[in-house]
């Protein structure tokens, strides 16, 4: 598997708004894989992909002008691909006298999770190491009530080691931070911050790319779109979804892996190494039954490992593709990972080539 491709794609700041090194990534990563690739508004990279003949498709139907018609008569089943390119971080809100650096959140954080943290601020004119502590008194002078307390995110601040002045001079009001850490690989696993969802976007190009490689062909039309501002409301994905009008929309995504101490096992959600995840219901869409038994059939013929999950909070794009303009048949597909929104969000490498294969098998056929 391409791992050096997803510890490119992870390695790379990008947060909710500001995902333009991600999208210039993907953008030379992909080319000669698809027809057209263009930036919307918004900033989402759709990338479209014309039906192919090959071994199992000999004749395919040609896209309309105007994408009107009935699919799979006048003109290809058009099947959309969310994997969105944000990752959680912050954006600075003030440098006070001292050249400490005060933010406001992009996405969700435990706060549990920030304590001494190394940090990348990303600025107009380059990026500056620092690092995120929150205020108060260290362990040698604090009160054992100091030592219960749990942070807000509003106390946390970033030190960039620069006199006030210099600081003022490089970092501005909007500029972003993200979680400065290395991907690694350990043991059967691959770590990195910005696995969510930099897994979606490695599996955009990879799932496309092992079509490829089977050489069957293709007669849907294929867009995959690398969406923006997922973490702060699925906002790419909706104006990028009524830009494309799919007939299926796969929201492409991580989903928790709670396979840990401490957690029942019935609240796993999934448990890494059995395969990929079968994305059925979260609170922003519940996917159409249609939709998973196609997958669940397409998984046990090829002998791909799956298992169906259910989220109990949270959503993501493919809700956004099922709710566009008049609507579309829509699921998840989904791959576990562990310690999610940290610096190491941990993921099986058996189930992203599950993810991967079935989304490959699913192009093929569909």
């Amino acid at each position: 598997m391409n791992l050096d491709l997803l510890k490119r794609l992870c390695e790379t700041p990008g947060v909710p708004g500001r995902e333009e090194r991600v999208r210039e990534l993907i953008e030379k990563e992909v080319k000669g894989l698809f027809d057209g690739v263009r930036t919307d508004a918004m900033g989402s990279l759709i990338c479209t992909r014309a039906p192919r003949t090959g071994k199992r498709h000999k004749k395919v139907l040609k896209p309309s002008k105007d994408g009107n018609g009935t699919p799979g008569k006048d003109r290809p089943l058009r099947v959309m691909l969310l994997c969105h390119m944000d990752e959680i971080g912050f954006y600075v809100t003030s440098v006070d006298a001292k050249g400490f650096l005060w933010m406001n959140p992009a996405g969700g954080f435990d706060t549990r999770n920030l304590f001494s943290r190394r940090v990348l601020v990303c600025t107009d004119d380059g990026d500056l190491k620092g690092v995120m502590n929150p205020g108060g008194r260290p362990v040698h002078i604090s009160t054992p009530e100091d030592r219960k307390k749990v942070p807000e995110v509003k106390e946390f601040f970033v030190d960039v080691g620069l006199a006030a002045d210099k600081v003022k001079k490089k970092v501005k009001v909007g500029d972003y931070v993200v979680m400065d850490e290395p991907a690694i690989e350990v043991g059967d696993k691959f770590v990195s911050k910005a696995l969510d969802n930099r897994i979606a976007c490695w599996l955009g190009i990879e799932g496309v790319r092992e079509l490829d490689r089977q050489g069957t062909g293709h007669a849907c039309e294929v867009v995959v779109a690398f969406t923006v501002q997922e973490e702060v409301g699925l906002r790419g994905a909706r104006t990028a979804s009524h830009a494309v009008l799919p007939d299926v929309g796969l929201g492409i995504d991580v989903t928790l892996s709670c396979d840990t101490p401490g957690v029942p096992d019935e609240e796993s959600v999934t448990k890494q190494g059995q395969g990929y995840g079968l994305h059925i219901k979260d609170t922003s869409f519940i996917a159409d039954y249609r939709l998973v038994s196609e997958f669940e059939g397409l998984s046990k013929k090829g002998k791909i490992p799956y298992q169906r999950t259910i989220l109990a909070a949270g959503g993501q794009d493919g809700a956004a593709a099922q709710q566009a303009a008049a609507g579309a048949r829509a699921i998840g597909i989904t791959t576990g990972v562990r310690y999610i929104h940290t610096v190491t969000e941990m993921v099986d490498k058996k189930d992203l080539k599950s993810a991967r294969d079935v989304l490959a098998a699913y192009l093929g056929q569909a």
